[in-house]
C-alpha cells in the first residue's frame, strides 16, 4: 500500500476524529512576537511552558523525545524565516538556526529540549529587539551590513561594498555615515572587535591567531585596534572575561602567554 492510500484509509478511522489541533493563530502570534523582538510576550510563553504543552499539538513521532525534537525544528525554521523577513541578516538568521538544531542532536531528554528551545527563542528575540532599536536603515545600508556580517573574517574595503551593492564608493561612504553616524571602516572595526571579544572569552586562540582569523594586518595592529575600541588590551580583556578553565602553566602555553604579554607592553 502506498503512502497516499494509507493516508486515505487512516482518514476514515474513528481515532483520527479524536485528534484536535490548536488554532494556528496561537503559534503564529508567538512566532511574530519573537520576530518583532517582544521579549515580554516570549518570556511569558517560556515561563508557562507552552512548548511542552501537548494539548492540541500534532504527534509527529510515537517517541516523545523525537516528537518534541521535530517540533523544535519546525519552530526554529518558522522563527528563522520570520526574523529574516523582519530584517535580520540572512547569514546570521540561518547560521543561528543551524547552530541550535545541531545542538539538538546532543540532547536526549524532554527537559533538555525544553531548555534549549527557551534559550533559542530568547536569543532570536533579543537579537531582533536590538535590530529594531539600532537598525532603521535604507535598503543600501541594510545590504551593506549584511555583506559585512557574512564576510567579517575577511579584509573588507569600501570598494568591495560599493561593487557588491552597485553604487559608487563615495556615495556609499556618505550614505553610511549619514544613516549610522559612523564611517564604514569604523563599523567594520567594531564588528571585528565584537567577534574578537567572543574569541577571547570562549576560545583558546592566541592573539596572533585571532588577528589572522579576523584579517588584521598584524598582531600588533589587532592589539592597537582592540585597545582603541575597548579601552584595554586583548589580554586584559581575556583575563577579566575568560569563561573556560585552562592550564597556562604548561610549558607551551606559558611561552605563548609570555610572548603575547611582551607584544602588549
Amino acid at each position: 500500500m502506498g503512502y497516499k492510500s494509507e493516508w486515505l484509509l487512516l482518514e476514515t478511522e474513528d481515532e483520527i476524529d479524536e485528534v484536535e489541533h490548536r488554532e494556528l493563530i496561537e503559534e503564529f502570534q508567538f512566532y511574530h512576537a519573537v520576530a518583532n523582538g517582544n521579549i515580554e510576550v516570549v518570556k511569558k510563553n517560556c515561563e508557562q511552558g507552552m512548548f511542552v504543552n501537548t494539548d492540541g499539538v500534532g504527534v509527529l513521532s510515537k517517541n516523545p523525545v523525537t516528537n518534541l525534537k521535530y517540533h523544535f525544528v519546525i519552530t526554529t525554521a518558522m522563527i528563522t524565516r520570520l526574523c529574516r523577513q523582519n530584517g535580520m541578516e540572512l547569514e546570521q538568521a540561518f547560521r543561528l538556526s543551524d547552530f541550535y538544531i545541531q545542538k539538538l542532536d546532543e540532547i536526549y531528554s524532554i527537559e533538555g529540549i525544553h531548555t534549549l528551545h527557551d534559550e533559542m527563542v530568547m536569543d532570536y528575540t533579543e537579537k531582533m529587539k536590538r535590530y529594531f532599536q539600532n537598525n532603521i536603515n535604507s535598503k543600501h545600508i541594510s545590504a551593506c551590513k549584511e555583506y559585512i556580517y557574512s564576510h567579517i573574517k575577511q579584509r573588507i574595503t569600501i570598494e568591495d561594498l560599493a561593487d557588491e551593492i552597485g553604487v559608487s564608493a563615495n556615495y556609499l561612504s556618505r550614505l553610511f555615515k549619514k544613516e549610522t553616524g559612523i564611517s564604514v571602516s569604523s563599523y567594520i572595526r567594531e564588528k571585528k572587535i565584537e567577534l574578537a571579544k567572543n574569541l577571547l572569552k570562549f576560545s583558546e586562540y592566541s592573539m596572533s591567531e585571532i588577528a589572522y582569523r579576523l584579517s588584521f594586518s598584524s598582531q600588533s595592529h589587532f592589539i592597537q585596534q582592540f585597545r582603541d575600541v575597548v579601552g584595554m588590551t586583548p589580554k586584559k580583556y581575556r583575563d577579566l572575561h575568560y569563561m573556560m578553565n585552562w592550564d597556562i602553566n604548561e610549558e607551551n602555553g606559558q611561552q605563548s602567554v609570555n610572548k603575547e604579554d611582551e607584544m602588549e607592553k
